[in-house]
């Protein structure tokens, strides 16, 4: 099928033309976002290949149905910036790649946990200005802490079994239990216990109504002082504001993110000639015990691979038969 691909970086095309490389589909690349601006580019394309930053809200869904597009994939496993109850009644299909690697996410959780912790951050650049000193360095041992994760899906059980394997104590929330989580040892309790008992909390649940600023001001009063915060699942699961004022009480002791609220016109570009125009994101960087990183979780070798052949298995599965795999609606 001929596929208009937005939000292309060099290494969506790498790895999207190495999995086709017997020129089953016809792709043409672009640079822009998808929006209603840049549907214009679109010619006589079926399917259309969109990122978690590109919008597809019901304007935009309108002007794809217009256009002939029979076929939105997803290259991504969220899908909460589509008008879904749109395209439902557009009868517009959207696919999506449930799970490309839960590991690559759960690691880089792991990896933000560490670098804060052990401040690896901090000394990296004072070793390149000839600073040995262990000021302000110290960490504490995760072995026998109580890590509390919201969420146990693929990613959530992935994190869950790296923690146990440092000797933490695992606690979990979720509205369905994952029993292979409770076979290797994570114990569900109520979300109002994870948060007045974890010394670390990580986020791995998806967006929705109900999990929208799920960290906000009330939860993060509920949590112990000095807590550590990990997300690396959707931006605005966070209230930004409430964890700036949580940081600078003491509340909150580290914070780790690859994910941001208000990232969808920051994230994957380059803005290092004319700084951060987004004020509370500006804020957040200034804090020492602040990492933030560019929604990179997702960006493995593996899961790159498994993206590309997951998504072009969807759409030629459509082309085929015109059945959905991996569909959202």
């Amino acid at each position: 099928m001929k596929v208009a691909f937005f939000n292309t970086k060099p290494y969506d095309q790498e790895y999207f033309d190495r999995v086709n490389s017997a020129g089953t589909h016809q792709i043409r690349y672009f640079s822009s976002r998808l929006d209603l601006e840049s549907t214009s580019l679109i010619s006589d394309e079926k399917v259309v290949c969109a990122f978690i930053n590109d919008n597809l809200d019901a304007q935009v869904l309108h002007k794809l149905k217009d256009k002939g597009i029979e076929l939105i994939a997803l290259r991504s496993a969220g899908f909460n910036h589509v008008d879904i109850a749109c395209a439902k009644q557009l009868s517009l299909p959207v696919v999506r790649v449930p799970a490309y690697s839960p590991y690559a996410v759960a690691e880089h959780g792991v990896g933000l946990l560490l670098c804060l912790n052990r401040g690896i951050h901090r000394a990296h650049n004072r070793i390149r200005e000839g600073d040995f000193s262990l000021r302000n360095l110290m960490g504490f041992d995760l072995h026998g802490k109580t890590v509390g994760i919201i969420g146990t899906g693929k990613i959530g059980e992935a994190f869950a079994n790296i923690m146990l394997g440092f000797g933490c104590n695992v606690i979990a929330y979720d509205v369905v239990h994952n029993e292979q989580c409770i076979k290797s040892g994570v114990t569900y309790v109520s979300l109002d216990h994870l948060l007045s008992r974890a010394d670390v909390i990580s986020l791995h649940c998806p967006l929705t109504p109900d999990t929208y600023h799920l960290i906000g001001q009330k939860a993060l009063a509920k949590m112990r002082d000095g807590v550590t915060i990990i997300n690396t699942s959707r931006g605005k699961l966070v209230d930004t504001k409430a964890i700036i004022n949580a940081l600078k009480s003491g509340k909150v002791g580290l914070l780790g993110l690859d994910v941001y609220e208000e990232e969808e016109a920051l994230f994957f570009e380059d803005f290092s000639a004319q700084g951060i125009q987004d004020d509370l994101l500006a804020r957040l960087t200034t804090f020492p015990n602040v990492i933030v990183t560019s929604h990179q979780g997702f960006f493995t070798q593996e899961a790159m691979l498994n993206i590309a052949q997951t998504t072009l298995s969807n759409i030629s599965q459509f082309e085929q038969d015109g059945s959905v795999q991996n569909g959202v609606l």
